[in-house]
Parts: C-alpha cells; sequence; structure tokens
C-alpha cells in the first residue's frame, strides 16, 4: 500500500522580494520607513516598497531621484505587506507587478549584481507620464 502522507517539511526556498534604489545599503541592513522617499516630493516616508518581480524592482531603481548608482536589493519582509495601491488601484486592476508595501522593516539579504535596465525611451516615456500626472495633481507614489 502507497503511503499517501506527504510530509510538510521546511523548505528552504521562499518568496523573493526585490527593492530598487539608488541607496548604497549594506547586506544585513533594515530598510525602515521615517527617511526621506526615493520618489515623488521627497517627504518622510510613511511606507517601504518592495515587489516580487525584478522589473518592478528596476523602475524603482531607475526612477529614484539623484544620480547615485541604480541598485536592486534582495530583501525580507519582517511583517505583513499590503499591495501598492499606486499600481493596482491606479493602473493596474488587481496586482500584476506584485508591488507592495509596508510600514515594517526590510531586512537586506543579498544584491543582484546582474540586471537588463529599461531602454533610455521608455524611462523617459516613463518619467514624462509622471511628470504628466503630477501636473495634473496626482503626485502620490504613497510618501505622502
Amino acid at each position: 500500500m502507497a503511503n499517501n502522507n506527504i510530509d510538510a517539511a521546511p523548505t528552504p526556498f521562499a518568496q523573493t522580494y526585490f527593492h530598487g534604489t539608488k541607496a548604497d545599503l549594506q547586506i544585513g541592513s533594515l530598510i525602515k520607513v521615517g527617511y526621506n522617499s526615493n520618489y515623488g516630493q521627497r517627504r518622510n516616508a510613511r511606507y517601504i516598497f518592495l515587489s516580487a518581480t525584478l522589473d518592478a524592482a528596476i523602475w524603482g531603481a531607475e526612477l529614484a531621484v539623484g544620480e547615485e548608482k541604480e541598485r536592486i536589493y534582495l530583501v525580507e519582509p519582517t511583517g505583513e505587506l499590503e499591495d501598492d495601491p499606486d499600481v493596482t488601484d491606479k493602473k493596474f486592476p488587481g496586482n500584476p507587478t506584485k508591488s507592495y508595501r509596508s510600514t515594517h522593516p526590510f531586512k537586506i539579504v543579498g544584491e543582484v549584481m546582474n540586471w537588463q535596465s529599461h531602454a533610455p525611451e521608455q524611462i523617459k516615456a516613463m518619467k514624462d507620464a509622471l511628470q504628466k500626472l503630477k501636473e495634473n495633481g496626482i503626485d502620490s507614489l504613497n510618501d505622502g
């Protein structure tokens, strides 16, 4: 007789999350709320953001203000996550970008060293679209 019971053994594989930025951070550090945002009006950030897709994290790094090197960190959330309303409610139904926000810190567990940036014309088009939203009074990126 076959054993149909499958033991739920711990697995070394967990959801990978990414955080795109221009900040030079260290593995083991915590990304926390309370610092100036990399986006929008650069106010004191009430949320921090991560994504389960590398593409969304690349956009995060590319759209962050400043001239520093763009970086993608692998992060582990330390608390609850919620959908990022800027991309779910305002742009896409559901959460196809798998973008989330939290008030709980993210622990940096690694850095993605090799990734492909979007084409310069794509980045310009995205920045132009964000500028147009700002001119129409929509300047969220959740930093308010």
